[in-house]
Parts: C-alpha cells; sequence; structure tokens
C-alpha cells in the first residue's frame, strides 16, 4: 500500500526530526523517498527560528545533502524543489500528486497552544484537510529532534460506521510489516461528555440517553469482539477495548497508558475553523497528543 514517501522540508531542524521515522519507515515498508522543498512567495527570512530556505540552488543543494546523509544505502531518495514561487506551500504540496504519485506524506508540527492550534492549523493539518492521501505528523521535542523510531505498538481508535473501516487495512498493513501489536478501542461517551447527535436528548429525555448510551456500548463490544477475531486470524496481535468518555481526551489518555508508538485515525479532513465548530477529534489528538499520528482521509 504505501510504497513512495513524500517528506516536505523547509531546512528547519524542526522539519528534519521526520527523517528518523521515515528512514525506518522507508526501510520497514520497502518504499522509495522523494524529499520536496517549495519555495514560498514573500517568505519570511527565518523559519523555526533559523535562516529559511528561499533560494532554489541553495535548497537543492540541501536536499542532496540530506537525501546523501540521512538514508541507507537501500532506500531509493529523490528530490525536488518547486522553484515557482507559491502562495499557498500545503496546496502546492497536494497538487504534487499526480506528479510524484505518492502514497504517504510525513510532516512534523509543533505546539502552539490547544486553542490557537485548533483556530489556525498547521501546514500539516491543511495538507490533510486539502488532499487526500495519508499523512503522517510527527511531534518533535523541545530539542527539535526524534533519534528514535519503532513501531511495535499501534493504537487505532474506530466506530462502527463503513467511513471509518477505511482505516483498517492500513493498520493491517503497518502491525503486518512491523510486527506491531494493535490495540482496538472503540469510544463511547459517558452522560457527562455527551456531544453531537445525543445533546437534545440528553437535555430533554436523560433517561433515554443514559439506556441508549447503555446498549452502545454492547454494541461496541461485539463489533469490536468480530474485528479483532478477524485481525488475529490473519496473524496479527490484538487487544480491544470499549471505553467511556470524551473522544479525543480518552485517546490521548489510552495511548500514554498503552505506550504506543503509532495512533492510526480516520479524519474527514476538517481543520482550522471548521474543526473547531465540528469538535474534530483528529484535530484536538494532534494538538494534544506528542505520539506519530497517521491521519487517513475517509470518505
Amino acid at each position: 500500500m504505501f510504497k513512495h514517501i513524500l517528506v516536505p522540508l523547509d531546512g528547519s531542524r524542526l522539519a528534519e526530526s521526520v527523517l528518523p521515522v521515515t528512514s525506518h519507515l522507508a526501510k520497514t515498508l520497502n518504499a522509495s523517498v522523494t524529499l520536496f522543498h517549495v519555495i514560498e512567495q514573500d517568505a519570511p527570512k527565518e523559519v523555526h527560528g533559523e535562516a529559511h530556505l528561499n533560494n532554489p540552488d541553495e535548497a537543492n543543494e540541501y536536499l542532496k545533502g540530506i537525501a546523501e546523509q540521512a538514508f541507507p544505502a537501500e532506500v531509493k531518495v529523490d528530490y525536488h524543489v518547486h522553484t515557482a514561487e507559491a502562495k499557498d506551500v500545503a496546496r502546492s504540496i497536494v497538487e504534487h500528486e499526480t506528479e510524484f504519485t505518492h502514497d504517504l506524506i510525513v510532516m512534523c508540527t509543533h505546539g502552539r497552544g490547544r486553542a490557537l492550534h485548533l483556530l489556525l492549523g498547521s501546514i500539516a493539518q491543511q495538507v490533510i484537510s486539502k488532499g487526500n492521501i495519508p499523512v503522517l505528523i510527527i511531534h518533535p521535542d523541545d530539542r527539535k529532534t526524534l533519534e528514535k523510531f519503532s513501531c511495535n505498538s499501534i493504537l487505532l481508535p474506530i466506530d462502527e460506521s463503513a467511513e471509518h473501516e477505511q482505516v483498517l487495512p492500513v493498520a493491517r498493513e503497518f502491525a503486518s510489516a512491523c510486527d506491531a501489536t494493535i490495540h482496538l478501542i472503540m469510544v463511547i461517551q459517558t452522560f457527562a461528555t455527551v456531544s453531537g447527535r445525543w445533546t437534545s436528548t440528553t437535555r430533554y429525555l436523560p433517561g433515554t440517553t443514559s439506556t441508549m448510551l447503555e446498549l452502545s456500548v454492547e454494541d461496541a463490544e461485539e463489533y469490536l469482539a468480530n474485528q479483532q477475531q478477524q485481525l488475529t486470524k490473519e496473524g496479527l496481535t490484538v487487544s480491544a477495548n470499549v471505553l467511556r468518555g470524551d473522544p479525543a481526551n480518552v485517546i490521548v489518555d489510552a495511548a500514554k497508558k498503552l505506550n504506543v508508538d503509532l495512533i492510526i485515525l480516520g479524519t474527514h479532513g476538517k481543520s482550522g475553523m471548521d474543526a473547531l465548530f465540528s469538535g474534530s477529534v483528529a484535530n484536538k489528538v494532534c494538538s494534544q497528543c506528542k505520539v506519530p499520528l497517521l491521519l487517513v482521509p475517509v470518505k
């Protein structure tokens, strides 16, 4: 499934923090890599406190050096500089999908506070909202590094909708290639955390709401058991649990408790104000969690 990885770089150490992850995945998935830089229109002189690459020749030499230094000889690495100045960097990254035919994008993001992050989003979140290709988002530490990466444990939050089942093949491939355990979870809200379609029912029919939520737990347990059984038959190691509470908070807490290496999450690609108003779980998890997050667009 994943045979060509695109890595947008801006010349900063922050952006380079994705390289160990990319190198590991390229070897594990037997995938090729394309390093990519966009010459930004009216670009700032600095990015993340470092000089911004604005010269095409310098950018080309920079990507060439990264290709030679950051990857083992067995990984095929190419590089490309988009020299036509682009006003919208995220859009430019997305529009190169047909040119490169990549099937995975690896990017970093940095925390700027939950509220601001939800309102404005990062370039990585804009790419996922504008494109159709899975985006792996890396959260480097304060030193702007992520020295090692392994994928031994995967958290896979799902629900019963057909659209979110689209993430299952992705999880299968990663788990099979990395020999990783999949932790399936389904989050059912409690009466105190209920939102969305349940909100009006909670107010006017509290007893009915409580009953429906309990029935949802039973349905979720049955659904997860079936999914676990199917994945186990395919030779994967799988755990399955129904958890209660606010979906985003529960996912973040589960990632910490299980000490997972990767979260795979389906998303409708909402960012910025759209994500704020819709209560996007993916956006909240991206803002609150430091675990690498693979966002898979679902239709």
